[in-house]
Order: structure tokens, then C-alpha cells, then sequence
């Protein structure tokens, strides 16, 4: 067990058995230093730990202290999905492009939402330095980098792997106008119109519209709520069906937030190679890791670049600027290819902005702050959640990212709750839009991001409510 996890529980313990009461302060980090005989950094990771729990709550400029007594956390989904077996056409776009468009209103409690608050970000740090990058600009690079991207920016982007013990090299680096346009790219670089493509059950709804789009058929593999895909139904899923390619995430998923044991990264690789399967994998979320350290991708126990990995800034530093990047393996010749035949290149002074930003070193102290405050506001979410909603209801725990996804009682029927919600200013996310066959309808995904206590704890409590209502009248 690592040291700031067992330094967490040995707290926890002592908040559970009455030692610690609501609005004790916790030891200071250098006193909890001098008493465990360990690093400020375990402390800090124990307490953010604590604090993802709902156990103790930070103080500006006054340290930690213990919660006032919360309800107990809605238990977790425990069953895999069980999707249907067959393949097929998708026609889901107009549903998820109906649903969503009715979030983006600000006046709307963004609970739906797929984004977290913009006011998480350095935005205005981003915009001095896009000014000064261009001010310095050689003009000629705006025609010599508009394949590939900025050499500086793609530096930056390797240099961060290799810290994490991943081989790659500039010339790996792939800029792309946001993850999505480097999903896409990978996902027709290795599929043709009636195509097969595995996929998680739920999934993340803009890989459904992306099968969609080119004519690809969706085959929903059973998936865990904590560990992801079942590696056994994958298996049986590539015998029956002959897919040309998978789609998955494999860190902090959207909708349900699980994080696949690095154990079970590598034999999903090793499953793949077997086949010799290409991976798209979409791994957004991993710099939002609630723990020590970003969790290693798919990418890392691939030999023979049957992954397509793909990334992007857009969730950790810088929505809107729409810069993200592709490590497109065996297929990077192709997928270069495709961009140059649909985009030609990403805005020049968002890569400058963000590669001036990378340079200067102040990413990871920005990822620190970011992820603490999501954690805290994730935990402030679950701890909403268990104290409105009826019981019957489920709630994943994710150890990061800014989702929660709610199974609620059978019966509840997600897209009337969205519709009723929408009415009264509140948007949430029904499960139908994460499934090709439009299944889970008794979940909902809600969003953490946000971190608006005054708006969404009314909110929820009136969720709740209706929630009752519906499970109450589909029992009778």
C-alpha cells in the first residue's frame, strides 16, 4: 500500500471511530511531516485524498478540517453492462445534438454539461503569451509548420511522455484541431464504410457520431464500472464480429470514470496484437488523475504501433483553444495525410501560446491546483448527491476526472427526467446518448466541473425529488 494512501486511511479511521470530530483541524502539513517521519508531498496526497472522500474539507490560509457529518455515499454500480450482441447501422446524431444543444445556455445549472468551468484555467496567462509568441513570429513558419504543427510545441508534448518512461519522439507528435479531430483522423485511417468497430457499453456519445458519420457499424462490448471493457466478451466480440478497429478510453472514461488497471492495459494490448487490432485510444482525462501520479495509457505496452493514441489540452488547460495531438503508430503517414486533406493545421497562435506555457514550467503546478479543486468539487457533488437523491440509486467513484454517472431505480426514465429538468433550467445528461442502441435509460451522467455549490445543491434536491416521484409511480 503507498504511503499517502495508508496515512489517508489511518485518518479516516480515526474520523470514523469519533477521534477526530466534525471541525477538528487535521495536523499542519509540517507537523503531520514531523509525526509520520515522511514528505510533504505524502501528506499533501493523503490529504487530497481525504478531502476526494468528503472526510475533510481545505480552509484558505487555515489548514484542513474534519466535515460535518455527510451521509453515506450511494453505493457503486456493481454489474458489467450487458449490451446486445449484434452489430449494426447507428442513427444517434440527432438525439445527442438535440440534447446537447439545449446545455450550452449559461442561465442553465450546467450539470449536463461535457465541459469543466473555463474559469479553472490560466486563460488570461495564455493570451499574453499567444501576443508576445506572435509578436517574435518568422512568418515562414506559418507555411514550413502547417503539416505537422509547431516543432516546439511537439517537443513539449514528447518531452512530458518520455518523463513517464514512453519512447516518443517529436516527429511521433501529430497536432490536431482538438482530440476529437485526432480521434476521427485515426478512426478512417483504419476503417472503410461498413466496417465494424468495437466500442465500451456506455461510451462516450461523439465516438457513436463519429461511426455514424463514415458509415461504420458500433459493437458494444459489456464493460465494468471501475475497471472498464471485459476482456473475455472483447475476445468473443472479435471472433464473432472481425471489427477493424476498437474505440476506447482507458483512463477516467466518459460516462461512468473508471480507471483500467495498468495490469489490464497491457493484456488488453497483448489481446489486440494477437489479432494484430488497431486501439483508438482517447485518453482526454489523464492528466486529472486524483492520485500521485498520471496513469500510464494503453500506448505504454504497445510494441508494434497498433495504437493510435490520442490527446488533448482542451480538458486540462486551455478549452477553446482546440489543440490536441495523435500518436498514430503504424498509420502516422495516413493520418498526416487525411488531416492535410480536411484541415491543413491548427491555429498557429494557440500552439505557440501553449508551447511558450509548457516551456515555462508552470503546467504542473496548474495541474496540481486543478486536480485538487476537482477532486474537492467531485467529492462536494457525491456528497449532494447522497444526501438528494432516493434510495435505489447508484453513483460511480471516480479516482478522476469530473463525472459522476447515477444509475437510479428501474423505471426512472432518464429522457423524461432530462426534458422536466431542462424545463425548470437544470441540464443533466441521460444515458440513452452514451449507447448505439439507446440503452440506459435508467442513468444519468452529471458533471463536477463546475463546482457551483449555490446552484447546483437546489438543483439537485429538486432532481431528487422527481426522481422519487418517477420510481415511486413505475412501482406501483
Amino acid at each position: 500500500m503507498p504511503r499517502y494512501v495508508a496515512l489517508a486511511a489511518e485518518i479516516a479511521g480515526a474520523i470514523r471511530r469519533g477521534a477526530l470530530r466534525p471541525g477538528d483541524r487535521l495536523p499542519s502539513v509540517r507537523a503531520a511531516c514531523a509525526s509520520q517521519r515522511c514528505s510533504p508531498a505524502t501528506v499533501f496526497q493523503a490529504y487530497y485524498r481525504l478531502e476526494a472522500e468528503g472526510l475533510v474539507r481545505a480552509r484558505e490560509r487555515s489548514g484542513y478540517y474534519v466535515t460535518e457529518a455527510a451521509p453515506a455515499p450511494l453505493p457503486e454500480p456493481e454489474r458489467p453492462s450487458q449490451p446486445q450482441a449484434h452489430a449494426g447501422p447507428l442513427d444517434v446524431s440527432a438525439q445527442v445534438f438535440e440534447i446537447l444543444e439545449a446545455t450550452l445556455a449559461r442561465e442553465v445549472v450546467p450539470l449536463g454539461s461535457a465541459f469543466p468551468s473555463p474559469l479553472l484555467f490560466p486563460l488570461p496567462r495564455l493570451g499574453r503569451l499567444a501576443a508576445g509568441a506572435l509578436q517574435r513570429l518568422d512568418p515562414w513558419t506559418t507555411i514550413d509548420d502547417l503539416g505537422p504543427g509547431d516543432p516546439e510545441l511537439r517537443r513539449q508534448i514528447a518531452r512530458r511522455y518520455c518523463a513517464e518512461g514512453l519512447a516518443v519522439a517529436p516527429e511521433d507528435v501529430l497536432i490536431t484541431h482538438g482530440a476529437l479531430e485526432a480521434l476521427n483522423l485515426c478512426l478512417a485511417a483504419v476503417t472503410r464504410p461498413g466496417d465494424k468497430v468495437l466500442i465500451e457499453s456506455p461510451t462516450f456519445y461523439a465516438a457513436l457520431h463519429a461511426l455514424e458519420r463514415l458509415g461504420l457499424e458500433a459493437v458494444e462490448v459489456p464493460t465494468h464500472p471501475r475497471e472498464g471493457i471485459e476482456l473475455d466478451a472483447l475476445e468473443l466480440a472479435i471472433q464473432r464480429h472481425r471489427p477493424a478497429a476498437c474505440w476506447l478510453m482507458t483512463s477516467f472514461q466518459n460516462p461512468l470514470g473508471f480507471l483500467m488497471p495498468e495490469a489490464k492495459k497491457q493484456a488488453l494490448v497483448e489481446a489486440l496484437r494477437g489479432h494484430q487490432l488497431p486501439l483508438i485510444e482517447d485518453d482526454v482525462y489523464a492528466e486529472l488523475h486524483f492520485g500521485p501520479s498520471r496513469p500510464r495509457p494503453a500506448k505504454a505496452f504497445d510494441t508494434d504501433g497498433l495504437v493510435l493514441h490520442c490527446g488533448s489540452f482542451s480538458k486540462c488547460l486551455a478549452p477553446g483553444y482546440r489543440i490536441g495531438w495523435a500518436l498514430a503508430g503504424r498509420w502516422r503517414q495516413a493520418v498526416s495525410r487525411l488531416r492535410l486533406g480536411s484541415t491543413l493545421g491548427a491555429s498557429m497562435p494557440a500552439q505557440l501560446a501553449i508551447a511558450a506555457y509548457l516551456e515555462g514550467g508552470g503546467y504542473d503546478r496548474h495541474l496540481r491546483l486543478l486536480r485538487r479543486r476537482l477532486a474537492a468539487q467531485q467529492a462536494a457533488l457525491a456528497e449532494a448527491v447522497a444526501r438528494h437523491f432516493p434510495p435505489g440509486c447508484r453513483a460511480t467513484r471516480p479516482a478522476g476526472g469530473y463525472f459522476l454517472w447515477i444509475e437510479m431505480p428501474e423505471g426512472v426514465d432518464a429522457l423524461a427526467l432530462h426534458r422536466r429538468a431542462l424545463a425548470a433550467g437544470i441540464s443533466l445528461a441521460p444515458g440513452p446518448i452514451f449507447s448505439a442502441r439507446r440503452g440506459f435509460r435508467n442513468c444519468i451522467r452529471l458533471n463536477a466541473g463546475h463546482g457551483d455549490a449555490a446552484r447546483e445543491g437546489p438543483a439537485l434536491a429538486t432532481l431528487g425529488g422527481w426522481i422519487a416521484e418517477m420510481a415511486a409511480a413505475a412501482a406501483r
